[in-house]
């Protein structure tokens, strides 16, 4: 391994234990386990039988609670699930250490196999957003419809706010920055967030706010926490 390679993250069965997800009400959480990777899936009982079915993907650095407002207010509309991309959320690193594009479309498709859902109506935001076109291309049988929310797909013009993340993937900054944030609170990282996503960041709720710290807090504590991000963002 070279210097400039980040450690592997350690085996699922030696992680440390961390606080427990959070699960909004009428919300249910459970662990997929599929060849090479496992994944935790959310979703909301559909309002009445019948319902097409949809996926919804999470963009870098978040998890499938992104979606839990969206899911609320299309319950009626739609079976609704959303999934932690391997590494992010509640689901553990892949076994390979793979956090491409490829590798996270991987990851969706054999869920899809695996549960018989498909063909879904596909959400995708920014790292999902490029995860979920992907799919779409490879397995268009698996989709019904293809949603995309500021995906992270190549563009003519480069988004001033797409630069850090760009950076992230740079071999040593991601050492360099943890050290600069060491004494960052899980607060001013989460603040630091919703103004580059929101293009008015008062209109998160407090209790989305606080959902959002409290998220930050669990998910600092993982070892493999900047591993995932960083890899990600390479992919």
């Amino acid at each position: 391994m070279s210097s400039t390679e980040l450690p592997s993250a350690p085996a699922a069965s030696v992680l440390p234990k961390v606080a427990t997800v959070r699960v909004a009400e009428g919300e249910r959480l459970r662990s997929v386990g599929l060849p090479g990777i496992t994944l935790t899936v959310r979703s909301r009982p559909p309002a009445r039988e019948g319902l097409a079915p949809a996926l919804y993907v999470h963009g870098l650095g978040g998890s499938s609670q992104n979606w839990s407002a969206l899911m609320e207010q299309l319950e009626g509309e739609v079976d609704c699930e959303a999934v932690d991309l391997p590494g992010f959320g509640d689901s553990p690193p892949p076994d390979d250490g793979d956090y491409s594009i490829t590798a996270h479309a991987r990851a969706v498709i054999r869920y899809l196999d695996a549960s018989d859902r498909g063909p879904v109506h596909l959400f995708g935001n920014s790292l999902g957003g490029a995860v979920t076109t992907r799919v779409a291309a490879v397995r268009p049988d698996l989709v019904r419809t293809l949603t995309l929310v500021s995906p992270a797909l190549p563009e003519l013009r480069v988004q001033r706010t797409a630069v850090p993340t760009a950076l992230l993937s740079v071999p040593g900054v991601t050492a360099l920055f943890t050290r600069l944030t060491r004494g960052w609170t899980a607060e001013q990282r989460v603040r630091g967030v919703m103004h580059l996503c929101y293009g008015d960041p008062g209109r998160a709720t407090p209790e989305g706010f606080r959902n959002a710290v409290e998220e930050m807090e669990r998910r600092l504590r993982l070892p493999y926490f900047w591993d995932a991000m960083t890899r990600s963002a390479r992919g």
